[in-house]
């Protein structure tokens, strides 16, 4: 049998439907994710060898490896890791909200949101206002956005074509706010917003670590309490009503879980775009189109994608520390116009 267990909780707001095949996939991405961290923080300027590093890391290698393992390279792959997967994630729970595999955190504006108030921020309190709160403004952006967005696909209900139509058209209206924002400021705050922009998790610390892994750690689980109403909803609302859920009520704490993680995720690591289009689509190739299931993979997925680009980005051009969104967009574009061609008749 496929089917290994199911579980059903208090009043049924949590059902596991647990698939063999599904648990060996998600076992094996969690293995080649451990591969790519190990890797990941072996190379750099200076390799170190797979078992010096377990060595330092569990105290019994050189004090060297050890410090930089855990003050440079550890930090920063795991702030990949929980970028990743809390693009990845929220990337799953768009495209189940619209019903539509072209949804994703950038198309719905929150990247947008967030890249504008960063640039804000560089541009006018950059230099009076300490560079750590960064972040914080960047989340503000993206909650704000995402807040307007909301408030204008509102008409009796929200529906999923509302949505991401006005989600394109305020995330265009956002892109070029920025752009205007890059022109009109000065010179000086361009360089480090463009960094910002493309994205990268350069000189990350267990600092950044700290911050994103609360978000990620509550509001992943969160997500999958709703996993039955994401897999409902395909069939569309009237179904979903039919069966005894608030569509709206659901619809809208989904989105906030989303936003959360997008928001922090693009907080914490600039505007790393297409990870939140590509690891859904991956992740239901291999799990199916079970929710539940999809938004596992799709956060193993994503911190796959992204220490992956992180470690080609920091290597690849030694001694030049290229931005990872430069990676993720150069796969992620071709992606993206392939997805477009295949549905241009749907």
């Amino acid at each position: 049998m496929s089917r290994i267990s199911e579980a059903r909780f208090r009043k049924g707001c949590l059902s596991l439907d647990v698939k063999k095949k599904s648990m060996l996939a998600l076992a094996g991405l969690l293995a080649l994710l451990g591969l790519i961290v190990l890797l990941g923080i072996c190379s750099g300027s200076s390799f170190i060898s797979p078992m010096d590093a377990i060595r330092a890391l569990s105290g019994n290698g050189s004090a060297q490896h050890a410090m930089i393992l855990e003050t440079l390279r550890l930090p920063r792959a795991l702030t990949a890791v929980l970028v990743g997967a809390a693009l990845g994630a929220a990337g799953a729970i768009v495209q189940g909200i619209i019903r539509n595999p072209l949804g994703s955190p950038d198309t719905m504006g929150i990247t947008a949101g967030a890249a504008f108030a960063a640039v804000v921020f560089i541009t006018y309190f950059s230099g009076k206002v300490s560079i750590h709160w960064l972040p914080a403004a960047a989340f503000a952006g993206a909650g704000l956005i995402s807040l307007l967005i909301y408030t204008l696909a509102w008409k009796r209900g929200i529906t999923p074509i509302r949505l991401v139509l006005i989600g394109i058209g305020i995330s265009a209206a956002g892109s070029s706010a920025t752009m205007l924002m890059l022109v009109i400021g000065p010179s000086y705050t361009a360089s480090q917003a463009y960094v910002w922009l493309t994205g990268s998790i350069y000189g990350a610390t267990w600092t950044q670590v700290t911050t994103l892994l609360p978000w990620a750690a509550v509001l992943i689980p969160c997500a999958l309490l709703y996993v039955r109403f994401l897999n409902v909803q395909q069939l569309g609302d009237e179904t979903a009503k039919s069966l005894g859920f608030s569509v709206q009520r659901d619809r809208f704490i989904l989105i906030v879980i989303s936003v959360g993680l997008a928001g922090s995720a693009v907080a914490i690591g600039g505007a790393i775009g297409f990870i939140g289009l590509l690891a859904p689509h991956m992740a239901r190739k291999l799990m199916g189109y079970s929710y539940g299931a999809v938004i596992s993979a799709s956060a193993v997925i994503g911190a796959l994608i992204m220490v992956g680009a992180d470690t080609l980005a920091r290597t690849a051009f030694l001694p030049l520390d290229v931005p990872a969104g430069v990676f993720t967009a150069g796969v992620g574009a071709p992606f993206f116009i392939y997805l477009l061609y295949r549905n241009r008749n749907a």
